[in-house]
């Protein structure tokens, strides 16, 4: 996954010592200095070009895997289990070198499968095809649909049938003021809501209405809550973020050959005290890092992971440009965090995604009237933005576009989706 100023962990290496982990995890999750770069992924699901309707077998979705991987992109190009389509964008010195680096790679993936009869289409989650067959089969993929099925069927659809835009931006500063890293850490988790409810395109599933507005942020919040739960926002982040690391369970323990473990119960802490099944060393830590799926994931950025994936060609640039303005400038950065400072929660009401107001984010989108007031400043902040920033009038035009049509009435694109695939 290429993204902004993401570091690394060494590989490999003597066994890790519980002291040792703590201390490099406070080090390298918060990366910072200042804003600088913009990155975003884009999961995309791959339909029938003529009849988004009509399944796609394996074979053929195998076959389209094999020629879009020898397209020459910017971008790094993946596949999610269900084979949804993933481009990750190396980090852009500017909002517009990244969407246009994406948007001239959507062009050629695009250009690859129309001869092939296939399209992508952006949904928060498959409005007609549920279960979808796992196409990837590897071991990675072997042990996530175990771990994640011990809690239910929520898992298996989120790795086979979900898609979103990620947008990552750098940590910020070491110091206070609205781009500090701090702010951006908690601003990131009031936001984050917000952003569920205003860009909310996943209203049906499987052919059926779900009475969510954005049901794949509903599965989220039903997946195993040590893996999909952030960390309290308001404390210290990097001692927060490593204590919450080492103590959510380990999804699987890798092995060279065959089938990995998938533990259950076992806390990375716990795995690096006992060293059983075996002793956990530096590449292990990095791999545990990307099993854990919280709406907000330090990986020395931020990675902001609770969009929908938009509908339309270009509709998926709106989150992107709205949300680096709201970071990166720091007039926008002031006014967005007041205006959704109202929403933090009170103590007890749970972490993010199952405290209640993301399940009214997803459920209701803005017709809550506190995150339609929040929408509305925010938006309005970004608009303001947008051309400090460098946005083009094409970029600035589709946000205004998105504020007038969804925003300012209070709706949201799933209003719209309901109706076209019901």
């Amino acid at each position: 996954m290429t993204t902004p100023s993401s570091g690394g962990i060494p590989r490999g290496g003597p066994p890790l010592t519980e002291e040792d982990a703590e201390d490099l995890l406070r080090c390298i999750c918060f990366k910072t200095g200042p804003p600088r770069t913009v990155g975003a992924e884009l999961e995309w699901l791959v339909h029938d070009l003529r009849d988004p309707r009509l399944p796609v077998p394996p074979r053929r979705l195998a076959a389209a895997i094999d020629t879009v991987r020898a397209v020459p992109l910017v971008a790094a190009l993946t596949f999610e289990p269900g084979g949804q389509l993933e481009l990750s964008s190396p980090p852009a010195s500017s909002l517009m070198e990244c969407l246009d680096s994406l948007a001239a790679d959507l062009r050629a993936v695009r250009e690859a499968l129309a001869p092939l009869g296939l399209g992508l289409n952006g949904y928060g989650v498959d409005p007609w095809h549920a279960p979808r067959a796992r196409v990837l089969r590897e071991p990675r993929y072997d042990a996530m649909e175990i771990a994640l099925g011990r809690t239910g069927p929520a898992g298996r659809a989120m790795m086979c049938e979900s898609a979103s835009v990620q947008i990552c931006l750098d940590a910020g500063t070491d110091g206070p003021g609205p781009l500090g890293y701090r702010r951006r850490w908690r601003l990131a988790h009031l936001l984050g809501p917000v952003l569920v409810a205003a860009f909310a395109n996943s209203p049906v599933h499987g052919g059926r209405r779900t009475g969510w507005r954005s049901t794949r942020q509903s599965l989220w919040a039903d997946l195993d809550p040590d893996r999909s739960l952030a960390p309290p926002p308001d404390g210290e982040p990097r001692t927060e973020w490593a204590a919450h690391v080492l103590d959510t369970p380990v999804m699987c323990v890798r092995a060279p050959s065959g089938p990995w473990e998938v533990p259950e119960g076992l806390t990375f802490r716990e795995w690096l005290r006992t060293g059983r099944p075996r002793p956990a060393d530096l590449d292990d830590l990095h791999y545990h890092l990307t099993t854990l799926f919280p709406p907000v994931r330090p990986r020395g950025h931020l990675e902001l992971r609770m969009v929908d994936a938009q509908s339309g060609r270009d509709g998926w640039m709106v989150p992107v440009a709205v949300t680096t303005a709201l970071f990166d400038d720091p007039v926008a950065a002031e006014a967005a965090h007041r205006a959704v400072l109202p929403l933090a929660a009170p103590a007890g009401a749970g972490r993010a995604p199952r405290n209640p107001l993301w399940r009214a984010a997803a459920r209701e989108g803005l017709t809550d009237p506190a995150l339609h007031r929040a929408a509305l400043a925010a938006f309005e902040a970004a608009l303001e933005a947008l051309p400090r920033i460098g946005a083009s009038a094409r970029v600035v035009a589709a946000v205004a576009a998105f504020h007038e049509r969804y925003v300012v009435p209070g709706g949201c694109p799933a209003d719209e989706l309901q109706e076209v695939v019901s």
